[in-house]
């Protein structure tokens, strides 16, 4: 048996459609492209740009994070080409880890997956600390039970996990219903953000848009430091356009989760069309608002003043628009809620296709009759990111969150030209232009953002790709459903004739 096998496509197409497969419930198909969108812009408008601007302006970049948000947008638009392409052509819950075993084979597959669940795991776990931050913040709750320093364990994170996570195991439908509104309120509060503080920004503070480059800190150094600096000999530094390069691979977390649209592939109506609108339309409107929201944030405030905490709101406030700075917390919390529900459906879905391959135990992707979603591998991974996010202070691990979002565009590029490759006739209602070398552009720019990623994010993405590789060979490559199929389909030895 293979660790490079790969899963028949006439599988997957039979395995997306609505009756499910073998005689159990499938999801149901109740999302349009509108939907779609809303749960892009959903996860992706969130911590990035409430948190990361202030602290990449200030310790990396200065005024040229608007560069850097930029840069991670084209770079995140080429990977969703990429996915477009594949979703709309093998439109499946799973996602790239799908589109792997379909095409690079199965251990590249189980990778992707494992990968997948770390970005979604981790990145709702953050959010949902950043979350409970910004409620103590707005209603004066206490810091021992909502805030990130001082509290043992963080009710509120805990809190508002449970409750999403209900709401994404008792339907899609309610799930697209709770993110549309929230997206309504953030994307409104965005536009007013980038409108009014326009009438603040000063040309003196974006001068130099793009600082000097300057020897880094004492702690920015030894595994702290960008890969390619530590490859190369390079003298550990930040600012200037090696600055502004990590600010890129940083910000990226910003632009994270915009996937999560393709793990929908199985529940939209008419996934060839819709799939690679909902995937494009979130990455446009989402880079334009960061472009903007960022433009305004360093051109209100000198970038060596931004609050790294809550950079907008602060940013209003030093200008004397205290009033503004309350809009800006409700849209954070609104922001939050919806990054979390997504990230919630998008595990479950992953969750689903892994375990419906066999390589994680097969009956915890039971769908519920009712509601028509997977409700206990959703309910067990609601329960893990509650604790992660009730118990661990986990917002300094956002760049292995992006690490691991930046591993799996790689591997759907590269997707891309090998499927063209070994089924032509696969009917794509979508192509990236100019493939193969749009792809390959693409898995590039993903791999150089990576390098930009300090050592100390690529030791510990090791140690869970390790962690994954244990639980593969130690079940999931004997017990799946195409090893059981080889199993049963390998003759016996015959016994050897009598003397």
């Amino acid at each position: 048996m293979s660790v490079l096998r790969t899963k028949p496509i006439k599988d997957v197409l039979a395995q997306g459609e609505a009756d499910g497969t073998d005689g159990r419930p499938g999801l149901k198909r109740r999302l349009g492209a509108l939907d779609l969108t809303g749960f892009g812009i959903g996860i992706v408008i969130g911590t990035g740009i409430f948190t990361l601007t202030g602290i990449e302006a200030r310790d990396s970049a200065g005024p040229g994070v608007v560069i850097s948000f930029a840069i991670a947008g084209v770079v995140a638009l080429l990977a969703a080409l990429c996915y477009a392409e594949l979703a709309s052509s093998v439109p499946t819950a799973g996602s790239a880890y799908t589109y792997a075993y379909a095409t690079m084979g199965e251990i590249v597959a189980w990778i992707i997956g494992w990968d997948l669940l770390l970005e979604f795991a981790l990145g709702a776990a953050v959010v949902a600390r950043g979350w409970s931050g910004y409620l103590a913040e707005l209603f004066n709750l206490p810091t021992t039970w909502f805030g990130e320093e001082g509290s043992v364990v963080n009710v509120g994170a805990i809190a508002i996990v449970l409750i999403l996570g209900i709401v994404g195991i008792i339907g899609i439908r309610e799930s697209a219903r709770v993110t549309n509104l929230l997206v309504l309120v953030k994307v409104a509060i965005c536009v007013f953000v980038v409108v009014a503080g326009l009438f603040f920004v000063k040309a003196a503070n974006l001068t130099p848009f793009i600082p000097p480059s300057e020897p880094a800190g004492a702690g920015d150094d030894g595994i702290k430091q960008p890969v390619t600096q530590a490859l190369f000999g390079l003298e550990p530094s930040v600012f200037g356009f090696v600055g502004v390069l990590s600010a890129a691979a940083v910000v990226f977390f910003a632009y994270t989760g915009f996937e999560a649209v393709a793990n929908l592939g199985e529940e939209t109506r008419k996934p060839r069309r819709d799939l690679p609108l909902g995937l494009l339309g979130t990455l446009l409107i989402s880079t334009v608002l960061y472009i903007g929201v960022s433009l305004v944030v360093v051109g209100m405030v000198r970038y060596t003043d931004i609050d790294r905490g809550a950079p907008i709101a602060s940013a209003f406030e030093a200008v004397g628009a205290g009033w503004a700075a309350v809009l800006v917390s409700i849209a954070a919390i609104a922001g939050l809620t919806s990054v979390i529900l997504v990230d919630l459906v998008a595990m479950g879905r992953i969750g689903f296709a892994i375990a419906r391959d066999g390589l994680i135990p097969p009956s915890i992707a039971k769908v519920h009759p009712r509601w028509g979603t997977p409700y206990r591998i959703s309910a067990i991974m609601t329960v893990g990111v509650a604790l992660l996010a009730g118990l661990l202070p986990l917002s300094a691990l956002a760049d292995l969150v992006s690490i691991g979002a930046l591993c799996a565009f790689v591997l759907v590029s590269v997707a891309v030209p090998v499927l063209r490759r070994k089924r032509p006739e696969l009917e794509r209602p979508f192509r990236v232009p100019l493939s193969p070398v749009l792809p390959i552009v693409s898995a590039l720019a993903c791999f150089y953002l990576m390098l930009n990623l300090s050592v100390e994010t690529w030791l510990r993405f090791a140690a869970w790709m390790l962690l994954g590789a244990l639980i593969y060979f130690g079940y999931g490559y004997r017990k799946n459903r195409l090893a059981r199929r080889e199993d049963a389909t390998t003759p016996s030895p015959r016994e050897p004739a009598a003397t």
